[in-house]
């Protein structure tokens, strides 16, 4: 058996094996999803969110790229989280690193890798804002399983910086943002302790409000669609300005 084969074989002796336990399972996933967790992690094949999580079809939401990294122009990223908080209402966010990751090592090297270097560059901030802690240690394996931990940590707090988990914060109840690490030689889980309050820290240098401005400009587009495009309205300084420029080329033109 060779190519997509023994993928659509397993498929379907995991739907039989689900419909012989319980024949209404599928019926029950069609009608909608409402997952506990969000899970952001890395690519790497050897570790599998929901096998390592026990976690079974409909309990977690899946974002993953290399190096499990949280940044702020990845709109993939970012629509992944607004959706899970906004939408889907998830209670846990996990930021799951793991010992051993490829795209961690490759970054503290010195060498280029081609398109992924732009991507590397995120974690290569990480080790210069801990390089007297990174550079402090001598065993090159303890060293890139503490960058390990020391990404997963900033990832957390690069989380908390967004708007998204800044206006959740402002509701009754916000998700909890946990900072996770795999360990595929024991197969466990470990907890880094992300304290929230390390967290809340950041509240007073990124918590954003929404402009009232910009609200009422919105509401008046959609009372009067077009108008606050073609007719922008000026302070009473601004139209003084306007119109002293107006009659000073008219004057030149004359």
């Amino acid at each position: 058996m060779t190519g997509i084969e023994p993928i659509l074989d397993n498929n379907r002796k995991w739907v039989e094996e689900k419909r012989a336990k319980d024949p209404d399972f599928f019926n029950r996933l069609a009608d909608g999803q409402k997952p506990r967790y969000l899970f952001i992690g890395c690519s790497d094949s050897r570790v599998p969110a929901s096998a390592i999580t026990g976690t079974g079809p409909g309990e977690m939401f899946v974002h993953r790229n290399i190096a499990n990294l949280v940044i702020h122009t990845d709109y993939n990223l970012l629509s992944v989280l607004q959706y899970a908080v906004e939408v889907l209402g998830v209670e846990d966010i996990m930021v799951v690193g793991h010992y051993g990751c490829g795209g961690v090592a490759a970054a503290a090297s010195n060498k280029q890798y081609g398109l992924i270097d732009g991507w590397l560059t995120n974690i290569r901030d990480v080790i210069r804002m801990h390089e007297m802690e990174f550079l402090r240690i001598k065993d090159d394996d303890a060293r890139l399983r503490r960058l390990v931990e020391l990404n997963v940590i900033e990832q957390v707090r690069n989380l908390a910086k967004t708007s998204i988990i800044q206006n959740a914060r402002k509701g009754a109840k916000p998700p909890r943002l946990h900072g996770l690490v795999y360990d595929i030689k024991e197969g466990l889980l470990k907890d880094l302790q992300v304290e929230d309050n390390l967290i809340a820290e950041l509240e007073h240098i990124y918590g954003t409000h929404a402009m009232q401005h910009a609200a009422k400009v919105l509401e008046k587009e959609v009372e009067q669609p077009g108008l606050t495009a073609s007719k922008p309205e000026l302070t009473d300084e601004a139209a003084k300005e306007t119109k002293k420029a107006g009659k000073e080329t008219m004057r030149q033109a004359s």
